[in-house]
């Protein structure tokens, strides 16, 4: 016999149903645009969730241990956890797609000195970039004024000669500049000054 809150169907009747809905919100009154936009996440969600029927639980039943074996078992960490055995069993894996992942190469530097090595390399080209824009207007090669360009200041240890000079002379100052680099700034009528 049906319970006698119920239809016999077994569902509610719609002024039950409305009464529900109504204790639910406790008297408050959604926005339409709230309401939409939690029934958008839910559809999402459901989108983005695959479809309970083409699941690899329900292929697997009715095969008892559903693909994973009655002796091993679908348990813990078969190949060992993490990059366990790159050396052993993995050796293949590692060999092929993460070669020189083990090992070391060259010879080590004891009391290495990183200032005596810092130098950053900044081309001919790109010295004209380190004068501020307000000082760059209306110079030429006629211009008495001569900019100061220095490399050092600007986070560069070595000057190169590639690429182009400015179309105007400049005293350039830095800690190491290459023999062709300083020809063409001599060349240019431009001062090179060797900076420590």
């Amino acid at each position: 016999m049906p319970n006698c809150t119920q239809h016999a169907g077994g569902r509610l009747s719609r002024a039950q149903e409305s009464r529900q809905i109504e204790a639910a919100s406790d008297g408050h009154y959604e926005a339409p645009a709230q309401l939409a936009s939690q029934l958008l996440v839910l559809v999402t969600q459901v989108a983005n969730t695959m479809p309970t029927r083409f699941s690899k639980t329900r292929k697997h039943r009715g095969h008892v241990s559903a693909g994973h074996g009655r002796v091993g078992k679908h348990r813990k960490h078969p190949g060992g956890r993490g990059l366990a055995g790159g050396q052993h069993h993995h050796r293949t894996n590692f060999d092929k797609y993460h070669y020189g992942y083990f090992g070391k190469v060259g010879m080590r530097h004891f009391h290495k000195n990183k200032a005596a090595l810092w130098r950053p390399v900044v081309n001919c080209d790109k010295l004209a970039s380190l004068i501020p824009e307000a000082q760059r207007k209306g110079l030429s090669t006629d211009s008495a004024v001569v900019p100061v360009v220095d490399t050092l200041a600007a986070g560069y240890g070595k000057v190169l000669a590639k690429g182009r000079l400015p179309a105007f002379p400049i005293i350039l100052k830095a800690r190491y500049v290459s023999r062709r680099a300083e020809q063409k700034i001599v060349e240019a009528g431009g001062v090179v000054s060797i900076v420590a």
